[in-house]
């Protein structure tokens, strides 16, 4: 397998790790979290979602565990086709493949922890920050996939805010998940614990954490325009008009009691902010950059 076969095989992961979360979120909005009410089984007679009485609860949970599958061959696909490169410019990119094929099987036996669980909120939200982790993760390996040289050292001021960007955000994709965990989707149509905090003072902790993370962005973007540091200038604005329109998602489902739609939305919202954050910081390496051995590219990729 060539240089093509990398970059499309880490595509891949990125967008089925994406779309793990999504689906994700089908499953609580809809109230799916126990339409399989066992595991590693849907049933106790049976692995799919065949029986009468899992209904279409049971074939969206069934769905999501059965897109689990997809992202392994996903991330299997990097692992193979990586396999040539793991000596030179591919060392790093195939250690990490390996990394998220144990998140991917770590975070299963999670998710069946849950359903054993009654969907616990903590252990949901645990649940949620691996896919997440799963997401960055392969968003590392689309970018070194793609990338035409060794990362270009940017000015420190730029650095600092690429580095101010990654934590805000992440700071704010953790406290979102305490957020849902003490909101009205639990996940179920039945009756499951939550989270006992006051859910309107969350939201707005939520909400000035996000506000920190737009203002990173924000200093990152001006930093790098001064500095003429383009990647770093093209990815923070590319970022901030995904925040933006995250806030006002999570501003209005807020306001509006939060419809199934819209929190759906914010959440997949979520992942591509998370996601954006990632690239930008990976936009930002310090003077002393990672030698190209390691983090170089591969031969004919292109920077996206």
């Amino acid at each position: 397998m060539g240089t093509r076969s990398v970059r499309r095989s880490t595509t891949a992961a990125l967008l089925t790790s994406f779309l793990i979360i999504a689906t994700g979120g089908v499953v609580r909005v809809s109230g799916s979290g126990l339409g399989c009410p066992d595991w590693p089984r849907c049933t106790a007679g049976s692995f799919t979602s065949a029986a009468a009485s899992t209904g279409v609860h049971g074939a969206i949970e069934f769905g999501n565990r059965v897109l689990t599958g997809v992202v392994v061959l996903a991330v299997g696909w990097v692992i193979v086709a990586a396999y040539p490169h793991r000596r030179d410019a591919g060392t790093f990119l195939w250690r990490s493949a390996w990394g998220q094929l144990l998140v991917v099987l770590l975070n299963a036996v999670v998710g069946g922890v849950t359903v054993w669980t009654g969907l616990n909120p903590y252990i949901v939200a645990g649940h949620f920050l691996a896919a997440m982790l799963l997401l960055a993760s392969t968003t590392v390996s689309f970018d070194l996939a793609h990338r035409t040289g060794p990362p270009r050292p940017v000015q420190r001021s730029t650095a600092r805010w690429g580095r101010l960007v990654l934590w805000t955000s992440a700071a704010s994709v953790t406290a979102g998940t305490v957020v849902t965990g003490a909101g009205p989707h639990p996940g179920d149509t039945a009756e499951v614990t939550r989270i006992p905090l006051d859910w309107t003072i969350l939201t707005y902790a939520h909400g000035l954490l996000a506000a920190c993370a737009l203002v990173a962005v924000a200093g990152c973007m001006r930093a790098a325009a001064r500095h003429r540091d383009r990647l770093a200038l093209h990815r923070s604005r590319t970022l901030l008009a995904a925040l933006s329109g995250q806030a006002a998602i999570g501003l209005y489902q807020s306001l509006d009691g939060l419809p199934a739609v819209a929190v759906l939305l914010h959440l997949a919202g979520a992942a591509l902010v998370w996601s954006g954050a990632v690239r930008v910081r990976l936009a930002c390496p310090p003077t002393a950059a990672a030698p190209a051995s390691r983090f170089g590219p591969l031969a004919g990729a292109r920077q996206p």
